[in-house]
């Protein structure tokens, strides 16, 4: 599926602005999980971008359903109607949760955000990112459901679910002249949705480069390298030495985890304040940032198909590394013998030295 509107006369915006508007919608397939693990950010605080004490951001009003509380029914709605109407720019439009397939719907409809004033039904999700997505100076795809699907995309889901890459095409730019820009997680890491959301703020301000993107739309700079990568227990599994249970300190791959190879940064960077990340207290990596997730790491806990193969050919070079590591070590953990109490001088000094040249 393509949106259906074409873009406005004008197409690209130039950069510069002074003031935007976010527009976040979460009425696709979603349990709100990544609004509320935004609010934990501090790289930056959501609310030091929402009230200017960033230097060099625009102006930026946030519209959230749960971080705008104070405003329900139509007073909410308005700026998203505006939007719609082409009489609010720029904008950067957020999408949390999948996009249902409103054209196997029946009858009903699968998830909404408001409705239509003049006959009262209710306006799906599709319809708002058909009229949104073209207007916006950019598009997030905020966590893995709205990235790539997710858990309602799943094998045997009734509603056809996709991702936003899946529905508005991985062609699709925005009048900002930008790809659709995912930050996967489930829920997303906040600090991962903050950055990335500041750096396109810079970008609208003419004060930076867009993002760099791998080729699944994902900022490279925070998803270019694995969880295994940046993870504390990487050391055991290079010397052949893996948990047999959860209590464990050493490598999780023979217990599940998907960490070396998923595109992740979470282990390096933790969850709240630089503490936590799944592998960090014990948890295993069931890989929810990558577009093949949940199917593709299914059943969760059992051994990854990769991991028994590589861990047995780990075995015998780790268990030698760390047999011949486990001397050096026993070795640098004895002071050098010279150091001692007694009347001889056993350093190898000679007091009959004299540099060449000296008399």
């Amino acid at each position: 599926m393509t949106a259906t509107d074409e873009r406005p006369a004008g197409q690209a915006r130039p950069s510069g602005v002074d003031e935007v508007h976010i527009l976040w919608i979460s009425e696709g397939m979603s349990c709100d999980g990544d609004t509320v693990s935004v609010t934990a950010a501090s790289q930056p605080a959501i609310e030091d971008v929402i009230t200017g004490v960033i230097p060099g951001l625009p102006t930026v009003h946030l519209h959230n359903k749960v971080l705008s509380p104070t405003l329900g029914g139509e007073e909410f709605l308005a700026p998203f109607r505006a939007a719609a109407r082409g009489e609010l720019e720029p904008f950067v439009l957020v999408i949390e949760g999948s996009i249902p397939n409103e054209n196997i719907n029946g009858e009903g409809y699968w998830t909404s955000f408001g409705n239509d004033p003049d006959t009262g039904q209710p306006l799906t999700i599709n319809w708002w990112i058909d009229r949104l997505a073209p207007r916006a100076w950019a598009v997030i795809a905020i966590g893995t459901c709205a990235a790539y699907g997710g858990i309602h995309a799943m094998a045997g889901n009734p509603t056809g679910s996709m991702g936003l890459l899946d529905y508005l095409g991985r062609d699709f730019t925005s009048a900002g002249n930008l790809p659709i820009v995912n930050v996967p997680g489930c829920p997303v890491q906040p600090d991962d949705f903050m950055e990335t959301l500041t750096w396109l703020l810079y970008h609208a301000a003419g004060t930076a480069p867009p993002p760099p993107l791998d080729d699944q739309h994902r900022p490279q700079w925070i998803f270019g390298r694995t969880v295994h990568e940046g993870c504390d227990r990487a050391g055991y599994y290079e010397q052949g030495d893996f948990a047999k249970d959860y209590n464990s300190p050493k490598c999780q791959v023979k217990i599940g985890c998907w960490g070396p190879v998923v595109n992740c940064n979470v282990p390096k960077r933790g969850w709240m304040g630089g503490v936590g990340g799944c592998p960090n207290v014990g948890g295993i990596c069931i890989a929810c940032t990558m577009p093949g997730f949940p199917d593709k790491f299914m059943p969760f806990m059992d051994m990854p198909p990769g991991a028994s193969l590589s861990s047995l050919a780990v075995k015998p070079y780790g268990s030698v590394i760390r047999r011949l590591r486990g001397i050096t070590n026993a070795t640098v953990n004895r002071e050098p013998r010279w150091r001692h109490n007694r009347d001889l001088l056993t350093t190898g000094y000679d007091p009959s030295y004299r540099p060449k040249g000296r008399v």
